[in-house]
C-alpha cells in the first residue's frame, strides 16, 4: 500500500532547531491501524549541525495498553524518499525492512525505479538496530556514519481535534491557545534515522516524502 506524504522542503544549511513535519493520522479503512498507516514525517537538523533526522511514525493512537503488542511488519517497507533536484521525483532513498527483532537499514542509495514499486537495495546496507520494547530503555546504533532507532515511542504530535471540528461546523472561529491535545497519552511506531548531509547530494534544498510499500 503506497502512502505518499506532504513534500517538504528542507534547507540543508537550515538554522539550528528548525523543524518540518507532515501529519495524516486519520486514514482509509484498508491502512488505519496497521504497519502500513504513517501518521508524521519528520525532518529537522541534529544535534550536530552536519546531520539531518529523518522521523517516520506508523501506527497511530497506540494506547498503553495496546502499544506493547504492537509490530512491525516484515512485509512492509517504510522508505524515505529524498528529492536533491527540486523535480518532486525522488533521487535517494533510505528504506527501513524489519527482520526477527531488528530492523535493517539500507541507503541513502539511488532507487531502481522511481515511483509506486520499489526494489531493496541490498548491496547498499547502512546499518541495523534492534527495535526498542515499549517501557524500556530506548536502543540506538551507530553504523557507517549514521545513526538508527526503530520502536514505539510516544505520539509527538499535537493536534485540538475537538476545536477543529467546532470550527468546521460554524461554532468556533479560531483554534484555543494552547488549546487541547487530541493524541495526549497515545503512541506511535517510529523509524528514525540520522544522516550526515554529504551523503544527501550538494543541493541547498531537498525534498522529503515517506511510503510504505508491500511486498509482492
Amino acid at each position: 500500500m503506497k502512502k505518499t506524504k506532504m513534500i517538504l522542503g528542507l534547507s540543508l544549511v537550515a538554522v539550528s532547531g528548525l523543524i518540518l513535519v507532515a501529519a495524516d493520522h486519520i486514514d482509509a479503512p484498508a491502512v488505519t491501524g496497521n504497519a502500513s498507516d504513517i501518521t508524521d514525517v519528520y525532518a529537522f537538523q541534529g544535534q550536530n549541525s552536519n546531520n539531518l533526522v529523518f522521523a517516520v511514525n506508523t501506527q497511530g493512537l497506540l494506547s498503553p495498553n495496546t502499544t506493547a503488542a504492537a509490530k512491525f511488519d516484515e512485509n512492509t517497507m517504510i522508505e524515505i524518499n529524498i528529492d536533491n533536484n527540486g523535480d518532486n521525483v525522488e533521487d535517494l532513498v533510505i528504506q527501513a525492512i524489519k527482520r526477527d527483532n531488528k530492523m535493517y537499514f539500507f541507503g541513502p542509495v539511488a532507487p531502481g525505479t522511481p515511483g509506486k514499486s520499489s526494489t531493496v537495495k541490498t548491496s547498499s546496507a547502512s546499518g541495523n538496530v534492534t527495535i526498542s520494547s515499549y517501557g524500556a530503555t530506548a536502543i540506538t546504533a551507530e553504523q557507517n556514519g549514521m545513526k538508527f532507532f526503530a520502536g514505539p515511542r510516544d505520539d509527538p504530535f499535537f493536534f485540538d481535534l475537538g476545536q477543529f471540528q467546532a470550527i468546521l461546523g460554524g461554532t468556533a472561529t479560531a483554534f484555543k491557545n494552547p488549546g487541547t491535545d487530541t493524541f495526549a497519552g497515545t503512541n506511535v511506531l517510529a523509524v528514525v534515522v540520522e544522516v550526515p548531509k554529504t551523503m544527501l547530494g550538494n543541493s541547498n534544498t531537498i525534498n522529503v516524502w515517506a511510503e510504505t510499500k508491500k511486498k509482492q
